[in-house]
C-alpha cells in the first residue's frame, strides 16, 4: 500500500500512518483491523439519538504545553523561560500551527464543533503572570481565534489556580468560548468573564468523593443561583470523576434538571 501517493491523492498528510492503515485493514487481514473504529462511530450515533452528544469533538494543546509536555519537559521549559527565551518563543511560535490543524481536522472529521484544550503549564505554580502573558498566552490566544474563525468552539480545560490570569483570558470575542475551571474562585470567574465566555465546573472532586447528596445539592445550588444567573453556565465536576460516589453523582444531575431551569 503506498501511503505516501494516498495522502497526496487526499491531500493531507497523516501524522500517524499506522492509524491510517488499521482504518484500512479488514478483520479477515489482521488482528488490528477497522472495527474499532466504526464501533466507536456507531457508538456515538447510537448516544447522540439517546440525547447524550459527545462532549468532545476534537481535542489539541496549548502550543507551549506541547513544548513542555513533549519536547522540552517541565524542567527544561521552564528552564528556557531564563535561559533561551527567544529560542522557546520561536518553538512555540513554530508549533501554533500545528495545535490549530489538530483542532480543526479532528473536528471536521468528527462533525463535531467543540475543540477541547486541555492547559496543563500555565497555572500560578509554574510561571508568574509576566511569563504568562509573554510565553503561554499568545500562542494560546492565537489558538482559539483560529478555531473561531473556522466557526469551531474552543472547550478550554483549565487545570489548577487561574485566578490571577481572569483578566488576560477575558480577551476573547464575547460568546465564543468555554472556559472550564477546576480550582479557580469561580463567583470572581463569574464577575470578569461573565457576558465574555460561558463558565463551566467547580463542583468540587472532593465533595462528590466524601460528602453526602445533601451537601452536593447545597453546593449546586449557590452555583446555578449565582453563576447560572442570565446563562452562561454548564454544571459539571472540577475534574475526572473516577472515585465520585454514584449518589453524589446522581444528585448533582438530577438536581441540576430540577432546579437548573428558567423561570
Amino acid at each position: 500500500m503506498n501511503l505516501s501517493r494516498l495522502e497526496r491523492l487526499l491531500g493531507y498528510q497523516f501524522r500517524d500512518q499506522r492509524l491510517l492503515v488499521q482504518a484500512l485493514t479488514h478483520r479477515s487481514h489482521s488482528a488490528t483491523h477497522n472495527e474499532r473504529f466504526e464501533f466507536l462511530g456507531d457508538f456515538n450515533k447510537e448516544m447522540e439519538s439517546l440525547g447524550y452528544p459527545n462532549a468532545l469533538g476534537a481535542a489539541t494543546y496549548a502550543p507551549y504545553d506541547i513544548i513542555g509536555d513533549t519536547f522540552r519537559g517541565t524542567r527544561g521549559v521552564m528552564l528556557d523561560m531564563y535561559r533561551n527565551p527567544d529560542k522557546l518563543m520561536e518553538a512555540v511560535n513554530m508549533v501554533t500551527p500545528w495545535a490549530l490543524e489538530a483542532g480543526v481536522n479532528g473536528a471536521k472529521a468528527s462533525g463535531n464543533p467543540r475543540v477541547w484544550i486541555w492547559l496543563h503549564k500555565g497555572c500560578q505554580g509554574f510561571m508568574n503572570d509576566e511569563q504568562f502573558q509573554k510565553f503561554y498566552w499568545p500562542g494560546l490566544k492565537k489558538l482559539i481565534m483560529g478555531l473561531i474563525d473556522e466557526n469551531l468552539t474552543p472547550y478550554i480545560y483549565i487545570e489548577g489556580d487561574y485566578n490571577c490570569r481572569l483578566e488576560t483570558i477575558a480577551d476573547v470575542p464575547k460568546g465564543k468560548v468555554v472556559y472550564h475551571f477546576e480550582q479557580v474562585d469561580i463567583y470572581k470567574a463569574k464577575e470578569v468573564l461573565g457576558g465574555i465566555a460561558c463558565i463551566s465546573g467547580n463542583v468540587p472532586n472532593a465533595l462528590l468523593c466524601t460528602g453526602t447528596p445533601e451537601e452536593v445539592k447545597e453546593y449546586c445550588k449557590k452555583l446555578i443561583d449565582v453563576l447560572g444567573k442570565d446563562g452562561g453556565y454548564i454544571m459539571d465536576s472540577g475534574a475526572c470523576i473516577d472515585e465520585a460516589r454514584p449518589e453524589n453523582m446522581k444528585a448533582m444531575i438530577d438536581f441540576t434538571k430540577e432546579y437548573g431551569v428558567y423561570r
